[in-house]
């Protein structure tokens, strides 16, 4: 599946888009989540912030 996500964000201008993930520990039950999303490179500090 990844190879399909990379390969077609690469034909749009795909190097201006960066793929995070924020791992975040749950209060009540202790277990970690991860948010993952493509963001553009001008966004990424921002998205982390959230």
């Amino acid at each position: 599946m990844a190879k399909k996500v990379v390969a077609s964000i690469q034909k749009g201008g795909g190097k201006k888009h960066t793929k995070v993930i924020k791992m975040s520990k749950s209060d009540k039950t202790g277990n970690y989540t991860f948010k993952q999303e493509i963001v553009h490179n001008d966004n990424v500090k921002d998205w982390f912030n959230k």
